[in-house]
């Protein structure tokens, strides 16, 4: 849908949440709004530390009908993700984007739910059944999974490089630590060599 078949009242709501987010926005997410097609926005999305999406950058896509606010927008991982409530064609259930829906809910809302659910799956209302089931029987199983496929699809290029960086900083300091030693004992050694003289 172009810009030019979005109604008025649509297109000024959808401008009003996107300035509010800009001025405060979800931990981790940062929009990018199509301007031939405001309705049509893509999320990028930072893995919440602490869970098997930690290192990932994901892509979410939001498109907002011609019904919008009245109905939800419709909400896709881009990105391929295991997790238990995004089906493996991204599609997201989650109620707020559902029956929970109210028009008064803001992008901002929107999108902290979204966030929420990869910190707190609910596996009893699972689109991909073999990650609701994985997670409710085998946890570390399904974090071990989870934390596969963001590597494969959806590994963060800054997070990437700040982790190589930060083990190859604790490799230098314990090659470091472990010549410390060596050179300690061969100061011994020279020492006793020249007592001896």
């Amino acid at each position: 849908m172009a810009n030019e078949n979005v109604s008025p009242a649509v297109m000024q709501r959808l401008l009003k949440e996107v300035a509010q987010y800009t001025k405060s926005p979800v931990e981790g997410m940062q929009l990018h709004v199509n301007e031939e097609n405001v309705t049509d926005i893509i999320v990028d999305f930072e893995g919440p530390e602490g869970t098997p999406y930690e290192n990932g950058l994901f892509h979410i896509k939001l498109v907002f009908g011609s019904d919008f606010p009245a109905a939800p927008p419709k909400g896709t991982f881009v990105s391929q993700i295991f997790h238990p409530n995004i089906s493996k064609t991204g599609e997201i259930c989650v109620n707020t984007l559902k029956r929970d829906w109210k028009p008064e809910h803001s992008l901002s809302h929107i999108l902290s739910v979204i966030r929420c659910l990869l910190i707190e799956p609910n596996p009893e209302s699972a689109l991909n059944e073999e990650a609701g089931k994985l997670l409710l029987e085998e946890f570390e199983a399904f974090a071990s999974r989870a934390r596969l496929m963001t590597e494969i699809h959806s590994l963060n290029p800054k997070k990437a490089a700040s982790k190589a960086a930060a083990a190859a900083a604790a490799d230098a300091e314990s090659g470091a630590a472990a010549a410390s030693p060596r050179k300690d004992a061969k100061k011994l050694e020279k020492k006793k060599s020249l007592k001896r003289l």
